[in-house]
């Protein structure tokens, strides 16, 4: 089972249930794949929250590499996922909770239980 502090989770892709987890070197390869400097950058990047289905495809695929699955973006790129696009960005949008962390509401600083920690970047 995935370890979601651990910056993990678990998607159903292709008809089978597949660990991701944006690691170092996955983040290393997103940076290089979106020309960020930084991962200040890449994280300011993902939260303009507009991902083309190319996007999708690197962060799914850098997901995937990053949880030791050997496979490469062709092979991702004909990946089902249910829901269909609305599946992928899903997917990819709690890949990058679990890598970065969520916003936090309210504005007092306080989390709920469950909740991911503050993004410390």
């Amino acid at each position: 089972m995935a370890n979601f502090h651990r910056g993990e989770i678990d998607a159903v892709l292709g008809g089978e249930t597949r660990r991701l987890c944006l690691t170092l070197g996955a983040l290393a390869e997103l940076e290089a794949a979106f020309k960020a400097d930084d991962l200040v950058a890449l994280a300011a990047r993902f939260e303009t929250g507009r991902l083309s289905a190319r996007d999708l495809i690197r962060i799914l695929g850098a997901g995937l590499r990053g949880a030791g699955e050997a496979i490469s973006d062709d092979e991702v790129a004909v990946l089902r996922s249910d829901g269909g696009a609305a599946g992928f960005a899903r997917i990819a949008a709690e890949l990058l909770r679990a890598t970065f962390g969520a916003p936090q509401e309210g504005g007092d600083g306080s989390r709920g239980q469950g909740d991911p920690p503050k993004n410390p970047l």
